[in-house]
C-alpha cells in the first residue's frame, strides 16, 4: 500500500517532471491583470503559498476566496478577467458550483487546475490544466499539494510572458529558480528526517502544535495547521505572524510547540522577538529556516532560494513531520475514519 511518505519521496522527480512538461503557450491569458482563485483546504493554503510569487512575476492582483462562500454570498468584481478553480481531485462540489456560478452569469476565462482531466469539474471551465502529478490515493495529500504550488507559479510565468510583461530571458532565469529549488528537495527531507529522530520524544508529548509564519509562508503555516489536524490529530493551528500577536498569544502554556517559519526578509527580526519572548512560556519553539546555521531546535535548511519561491520547499518538514509524529502515537493512516462524511455532507461528488 502506498503510504504518504512515499509521496512525499516522490515529490523532487514529480516537480522535475512538471518544470520540463509545462506548457507555457496559453495565447488565452493575454492581458491578465486580475485573478480570482477558488479553492478549499490544501488547495487554498497552497494559492495563499503562491500568491506572492504570481503577483509579482505576473504583476497581476490575486484574489483567493473559499468556493462556498463565494456560491452563496460572494460578487464577482467586474474587474476579474480569470478565475482559477483549483481542485486537486476535481470532486469538490463547492468549487465545481462556484465555477458554475460564474460561467453562467459572467464572460470571464475558467481554468480548473486538477490532477485528474476526466473529473466533474473539468466539465465546467473553458479549460483544465491537469498538475501533472497523477492521482494522489492518500486523503493527506503531500505530492498534490507541492504541486499545486509549482502549478499555479508556472501559470503566473505564462500569463506574464504571454501579456509581455516578461521577456524570454527573464522567463528562462526563473525556470532556472524554480529548477534549482526543486533540486533540493531530497535533500530537505534527508535533514528533516535527522532533525525529527533528535526530536521525535518532545514532539510525541506535545498537546498542542502552532506555526507561525509571514509573507508567502503564512501559506505554509496554514498548510501546517491542516497536515497536523488530519493526521496528528491533536489541537493545531497555524498563524499569521502579527495575526498571533493579537491574541492568540494568550492561551500559550508548557504544553505548546511553536514552530517558526522564517526566511531572510525584513520581518525576520520581528518573527525572532517573539519567538525570544515565547521561548519561556511554551514546552519548546522550533525553527524552520532557509539560513544556514542554527540552534539545537532550528531545522536550517541553507537554502539559496528568494523568499516567494521558499513555500515550495518549507512546507516539507511539516509533510514529513506530520507523518511521522501520527505514526510514533500509533495512528495507522491507512485506516480510513468518519467514511461516509463526504456522502452525508455532500462536499464531494
Amino acid at each position: 500500500m502506498v503510504s504518504m511518505l512515499d509521496y512525499i519521496y516522490e515529490e523532487q522527480v514529480t516537480l522535475e517532471k512538471i518544470i520540463k512538461e509545462f506548457d507555457f503557450n496559453l495565447p488565452e491569458l493575454k492581458d491578465v491583470t486580475h485573478c480570482l482563485i477558488l479553492a478549499t483546504g490544501s488547495s487554498y493554503n497552497a494559492s495563499l503559498a503562491a500568491k506572492y510569487y504570481m503577483e509579482s512575476i505576473g504583476d497581476m492582483y490575486i484574489d483567493i476566496q473559499e468556493p462556498f462562500d463565494f456560491l452563496h454570498y460572494g460578487k464577482v468584481d467586474p474587474k476579474f478577467d480569470l478565475v482559477i478553480a483549483v481542485s486537486q481531485s476535481g470532486k469538490s462540489t463547492s468549487t465545481i458550483h462556484a465555477v458554475e456560478k460564474i460561467t453562467q452569469s459572467q464572460k470571464i476565462k475558467t481554468i480548473t487546475l486538477t490532477s485528474d482531466s476526466e473529473s466533474p469539474i473539468t466539465k465546467v471551465a473553458n479549460r483544465t490544466l491537469n498538475l501533472n502529478m497523477g492521482i494522489e490515493k492518500v486523503g493527506f495529500v503531500t505530492k498534490g499539494y507541492s504541486a499545486t504550488v509549482l502549478n499555479l507559479m508556472l501559470l503566473s510565468l505564462t500569463i506574464a510572458s504571454q501579456s509581455h510583461r516578461m521577456g524570454e530571458k527573464v522567463l528562462e532565469k526563473e525556470k532556472e529558480n524554480l529548477c534549482k529549488a526543486v533540486y533540493s528537495i531530497n535533500k530537505i527531507i534527508d535533514k528533516t528526517a535527522k532533525f525529527f529522530e533528535n526530536k521525535k520524544a518532545e514532539l510525541k508529548e506535545s498537546n498542542r502544535f502552532l506555526a507561525i509564519g509571514y509573507g508567502p509562508n503564512w501559506g505554509t503555516a496554514k498548510e501546517f495547521e491542516t497536515k497536523f489536524t488530519e493526521t496528528v490529530r491533536k489541537p493545531s493551528q497555524g498563524f499569521e505572524l502579527e495575526a498571533y500577536m493579537h491574541g492568540p498569544y494568550l492561551e500559550a502554556n508548557e504544553t505548546h510547540s511553536i514552530f517558526f517559519v522564517e526566511t531572510d526578509s525584513a520581518i525576520l527580526s520581528r518573527s525572532k522577538a517573539l519567538r525570544g519572548y515565547m521561548e519561556s512560556h511554551v514546552k519548546r519553539c522550533y525553527v524552520i529556516s532557509t539560513q544556514s546555521a542554527g540552534g539545537e531546535d532550528e531545522l536550517a535548511l541553507d537554502l539559496d532560494v528568494s523568499e516567494k519561491i521558499s513555500p515550495l520547499l518549507l512546507v516539507i518538514p511539516f509533510q514529513y513531520f506530520a507523518y511521522q509524529i501520527a505514526t510514533i502515537q500509533g495512528i495507522d493512516l491507512g485506516q480510513r475514519i468518519f467514511d461516509d462524511f463526504d456522502q452525508v455532507l455532500q462536499s464531494k461528488i
